[in-house]
């Protein structure tokens, strides 16, 4: 717990055999109260290394994508009562040590939800981000902040922290499965006023960090634009949108 508020960390895994090990050391365990790792049709040994770690374990039997794969995790999460619920990559692109600050951040009450950004500072580049990824990141950046009347640095990263009452009031069952999800979760707090802060987060690229191919990166541009769209068509009252109507 940190300021006696219980804190959870979910771990969306595939294919995380090389970096579960590394990612769950630097975890701090005397903050963080559970765990729990949501398998996504692994092909390796993830799910035999997370129960060997002791983590809670819940397996998809085949691959139902990213979204899919958080939506079991915030479920499952939410069922033990936390206060605070941190997504965290399993694959050591992200620095778990910055769970603390992050914590800190929304237990002081400032703020709902945090998110470790990679583009405040200058870690991207640095941390070998590639170069095609950086330039779209920045561009669509700037375009949602215009479509989303809002402020951050990156709408992308995959490392966030949430106050459960975030999760329990926004309908994020209705995003997609796949990896625009991220953005519409974003998209989704920002039309319900929910406070959000940045940390500049150190990341790094290697074999073994997930990242998604050049293919399926324009396809996620694409559903960047289409969820901004979709932000100003329910805003402004033109149609409604089901991500933004809570049931």
């Amino acid at each position: 717990m940190i300021n006696g508020k219980k804190v959870i960390v979910v771990l969306p895994a595939y294919n995380a055999e090389r970096t579960l090990m590394q990612t769950y050391e630097e975890i701090p365990k005397d903050i963080v109260d559970d765990m729990i790792l949501v398998d996504d049709g692994s092909r390796d040994h993830t799910v035999e290394i997370s129960k060997k770690l002791g983590i809670q374990t819940i397996i998809h039997t085949s691959n139902k994508g990213y979204g899919a794969n958080q939506k079991t995790c915030y479920q499952e999460a939410l069922k033990k009562n936390p206060d605070m619920i941190i997504m965290l990559h399993p694959d050591y692109q992200y620095s778990p040590k910055l769970i603390l600050a992050m914590t800190s951040m929304i237990s002081s009450g400032l703020y709902d939800v945090v998110l470790a950004s990679r583009i405040l500072g200058r870690g991207a580049l640095r941390g070998g981000m590639p170069l095609y990824k950086y330039i779209s990141n920045r561009i669509l950046t700037i375009i949602e902040n215009c479509m989303l009347g809002y402020k951050l640095t990156e709408y992308h990263t995959g490392y966030r922290a949430y106050s459960s009452e975030v999760l329990k009031n926004i309908p994020f069952m209705k995003n997609s499965d796949d990896f625009v999800f991220d953005n519409e979760i974003l998209a989704q707090i920002i039309y319900f006023k929910y406070r959000i802060a940045e940390i500049s987060c150190p990341t790094r690229y290697f074999p073994e960090a997930s990242s998604i191919n050049f293919s399926r990166s324009v396809k996620y541009g694409f559903g960047v634009l289409a969820t901004g769209l979709k932000f100003l068509i329910h805003k402004m009252k033109i149609k409604k949108v089901s991500i933004f109507v809570k049931d």
